[in-house]
This record gives structure tokens, sequence and C-alpha cells, in this order.
């Protein structure tokens, strides 16, 4: 019989090899399972592979009891992923949490930069320096094509097409997406692939668009460093994160009367669903709007 860990170290394999998950989601999700099987050895349930309805029940109860429910859904998820591939080696016949219930995610509008904070943002960087350039392109690009932060470093120089004017993007699952590159962002990143990349890569050689100062990529805690040191510089003290900026395209756009099918091909969003998050604050900014301009339509 395989224990434990073999059949942790084959799952998080198969996520990596066959279902193209990051080491990241990988990581996550096997620890997540582990946490079941104490669980299952605490509760002296049996061996968890062998897991049943009853149990699933069980571990659904204490996990509604200690943890908010989109963790809740995040371990369910894990748990759902492992004993379908527990079916696809033939190790078991039922799924145990195929007919949970999961519980409801709160919907929460994301946080997003008003258009004075991100000028703010971008008045704050100095540049005249190599670093600034840097810094400027990097969250010029970042702003004005909503990537994720990790579709962002692994930009590549193949990546950027300037005769056709689009980035090809690498999103979640091996996808790609084209953004579009606008004049104003083929002009800084040409200047910046002219002058200051070779400045910064020194005797380095790589792909990648966007490095550090030793010429090594960037990454992603790289990213954050560098957006919190322009949020100080700035003096906004707002709370920023990289994954804000990419709300924030999102969110102007939709202000701006785009449609939310090209919101959310732009996004890489998958289901229409998780664009539809950004809805509610363009339908609150057109609120605010109709009661600041209309006769009777200001609040007494």
């Amino acid at each position: 019989m395989i224990d434990k860990n073999e059949w942790l170290t084959l799952f998080t394999d198969y996520l990596i090899g066959l279902r193209h998950y990051s080491p990241h989601t990988a990581t996550a999700y096997r620890h997540d399972v582990d946490d079941f099987a104490l669980f299952c050895e605490k509760e002296e349930l049996g061996f968890f592979n062998q897991a049943s309805d009853r149990t699933a029940k069980f571990y659904m109860s204490e996990l509604n009891q200690k943890y908010p429910p989109q963790t809740v859904i995040r371990k369910v998820s894990a748990l759902r992923a492992y004993f379908y591939f527990l079916m696809d080696q033939e190790e078991i016949a039922v799924h145990p949490f195929f007919q949970v219930t999961l519980p409801k995610r709160p919907k929460k509008a994301p946080n997003f930069l008003y258009e004075e904070d991100m000028k703010a943002l971008f008045h704050a960087i100095d540049i005249h320096t190599v670093k600034g350039m840097r810094d400027y392109t990097l969250i010029f690009l970042f702003y004005t094509t909503g990537v994720r932060v990790s579709e962002l470093i692994g930009l590549t120089l193949k990546d950027l097409d300037f005769e056709r004017g689009v980035i090809k993007v690498h999103g979640k699952g091996q996808k790609e997406r084209y953004a579009p590159m606008s004049s104003e962002m083929k002009e800084e990143l040409q200047r910046y692939l002219l002058l200051t990349r070779p400045e910064l890569l020194k005797k380095k050689r790589h792909s990648r668009v966007f490095t550090n100062l030793k010429g090594d990529p960037l990454t992603t805690a790289g990213v954050r460093y560098i957006l919190k040191e322009i949020v100080m510089a700035s003096s906004t003290f707002l709370n920023v994160t990289p994954h804000m900026i990419r709300h924030t395209f999102a969110t102007h756009l939709l202000r701006q009367g785009a449609d939310l099918r090209s919101v959310q091909e732009l996004l890489g969003h998958s289901h229409i669903s998780s664009t539809q998050i950004y809805t509610h604050v363009a339908k609150q900014d057109l609120i605010d709007k109709y009661q600041a301009a209309h006769p009777r339509g200001k609040k007494s």
C-alpha cells in the first residue's frame, strides 16, 4: 500500500505536470489535503484515502466553525481535486466530497485606485534615473494592460510585437491572450528597451522584459517592493497591492463605458462571473453622478 506522503507527492506532480497548476497552488492544495489526513487520524476515522460521505460531513462541520467561507471553499476545492485524482487512478469508486454543500462566498467589491491616485503614483517616480525609468515603464504597462503580476514578470522580449501593437500574455493554465499596446505604451517600452534595460542588465543576458537592479529577472516580491517604494514617495498613505492595479485597470475601463465582455477578454477571465464583480463599482459611480447632477437626484 502506498503511504500518505507518496500519495501527496504523486498528487502534487499530477497538478503541476498534467493540470498545469503553478507550484505555489499545488503546494497549497497539498497542505489542504494533508490537513484532512491529520483530521482523519485525530478523529480515528480510518485511512483518509477511504473517506466516506460521513467523514466529509464531519470535516465540513469543523471547517465551517474554524474558517471564513472563502477558505472553506478553497480547502474543499483542493480535496475535490485530490479525490478526482484518486478516481482517475482507480483507487476509489465514490467521491466523498462530491455532494457536500459549500458556503456562499461573500461578494466583495474590489479595491481600486481613483485616477487622481494613479496620477500621484506616476508623479512620485523620478524618471531621471535608470531605476525610475524602469519603475515608470513597469507601472505604466501594469496599469494599461491589467495583467497579473505573475504575467507581468513573465513577459519576454518575444512577447512584444511592436508591428502589430500587441503584447502576448501567458496567463493561468498556459492560456495565452493579447493585450493591446497603445502608441504611448510603444514609446515607453521602446525607450526602456533601448536606454534603460541595457543599463540594468550590465553583463547579464536573459529574455525577460523587466529586470532588477542587479540585472536579474524581476520577481513578484520585487514588484511589491517597487510599488511600496512608489507609494511611500507619493505620500498618498494608500495600501496598494499589485492586484489592486489590475482591479483599477478593469474599474476604469468600465467607468469609461467599456463593455463587460471586452474587459473579460482583456483580463483573461475564463468566466464572465469573475468580471462581474467590477460592475458593482461602475453602477455605484453612475448613481453618484446622477445624484450629483440631477436637480431631484440629490440626497436630502
